[in-house]
């Protein structure tokens, strides 16, 4: 063997013998779930989760039955997307765009393959969707009202010098003091082992509150794992069959949706992974849009919908923009005023009641630039604005109805 075999054999096992004793670190420190995020992220072409890869874990599946289907606007598709939001949804490799007017489907584009039957990954508007289960939780008296205890579900925490004061409406409105890193890139944090990790109520229930509750809004995808744990503990059932029950078949949903969980028999990953398309996440934008109501059937308590939909004021300070009720994101500044579901890669459901109007979005990416158009991402304000463009050259605005309506 040569002399400069021998050198290249010599590097390659120091190289595998370093690499061996990072992954016996991995697993002896509790950190092995770094291993299976690099499988599911970089060795794939990805830096971060992305949309498909429900395929990659276990799931729940939500059962749809007897499905409603959406009724076409008379000028469905009819009317072009403007240049500057084609532009948009096409540089941030969209695949799927809907939306509805006063109930029926006006648009509705794919692209990359996907379609009305694809499921992609909600990520944080599921954070939205337990709230939902909360309120049904409430009304159902299961939990008695957003000022109970987490510690009456969670007794783990009530040692705890400020878990024991935090409250169930803590977590829905991210005001809980719970201990937590929000970062969706960096391997070594807690959001990512929650993520790829497989024992995430173990996780959340070993973790600790270091502020007082009932302070300053703070998004933490831990808050709504622990509100999963106490809805699963209050209702004993799984957050996927309370779902199921209470809103998916109920509300006529057109297909099957998947809930991500960490393990086979684990739980779901309950900030983020419910899987679905943009109909069907359309119609839990539109639920809120009408109070709650659905085929004259009250399905969420109205007055727990617009508690979710009201900033909480008091977790802003002076001057800073109230951007979050409970487990909802709102501009009440812009014009038109909007809230909405929103998750990572810039996942959408937008909500602009002035117009009856229901905008869905589903992507690979996020316009991460900031063109100060308003507080919340750059994306939401394009889809609204540009939407509103469109309504407004083909009459359909209600203010332009309206004013129909008042001529003599």
């Amino acid at each position: 063997m040569s002399r400069f075999r021998k050198i290249i054999l010599r590097t390659l096992q120091v190289i595998l013998g370093i690499l061996l004793l990072l992954v016996a670190i991995l697993y002896i420190t509790g950190n092995d779930y770094i291993i299976r995020g690099v499988q599911l992220t970089y060795m794939k072409g990805h830096n971060t989760a992305n949309i498909d890869d429900y395929k990659d874990f276990d799931n729940n599946l939500i059962l749809a039955d007897k499905p409603q289907r959406w009724e076409q606007h008379e000028l469905f598709n009819k009317i072009p997307l403007t240049d500057t939001l084609q532009n948009e949804l096409e540089k941030f490799k969209s695949v799927g765009f809907f939306v509805a007017k006063d109930g029926k489907v006006l648009l509705e584009y794919y692209w990359d393959g996907y379609s009305n039957e694809s499921h992609t990954n909600s990520f944080s508007m599921a954070k939205s969707v337990i709230t939902m289960l909360l309120g049904k939780a409430i009304e159902q008296g299961y939990i008695k009202s957003l000022d109970q205890p987490i510690t009456d579900f969670l007794p783990e925490f009530k040692d705890d010098e400020f878990g024991k004061l935090c409250t169930v409406g803590d977590l829905s409105a991210m005001t809980s003091g719970y201990d937590w890193l929000e970062d969706y890139y960096l391997p070594l944090n807690p959001s990512a082992k929650a993520y790829y990790g497989d024992q995430i109520e173990k996780q959340m229930l070993s973790r600790k509150f270091i502020q007082k509750p009932g302070g300053d809004f703070n998004y933490l995808s831990g808050d709504t794992q622990l509100l999963a744990i106490v809805l699963q503990r209050a209702t004993k059932r799984s957050a996927s069959q309370y779902l199921q029950e209470e809103f998916w078949q109920p509300m006529g949903m057109e297909e099957d949706a998947y809930w991500s969980k960490d393990r086979k028999d684990g739980m779901e990953k309950a900030f983020c992974c419910l899987n679905s398309n943009v109909r069907d996440f359309g119609k839990l934008g539109q639920l809120l849009l009408q109070n709650g109501k659905w085929n004259g059937k009250q399905i969420l308590d109205s007055a727990f919908v617009q508690k979710m939909i009201t900033p909480n004021y008091k977790a802003f300070k002076k001057g800073q923009p109230a951007s979050y009720g409970y487990s909802i994101w709102t501009d009440y500044e812009h014009q038109p005023n909007f809230y909405g579901l929103m998750g990572h890669l810039g996942q959408r459901v937008i909500v602009v009641p002035s117009e009856n109007l229901i905008i869905v979005r589903l992507g690979h990416e996020k316009d991460k630039r900031n063109l100060n158009k308003g507080f919340l991402d750059t994306d939401t304000y394009y889809f609204v604005d540009e939407v509103m463009k469109m309504l407004k050259n083909h009459n359909l605005l209600n203010s332009q109805n309206a004013k129909k309506d008042s001529l003599p």
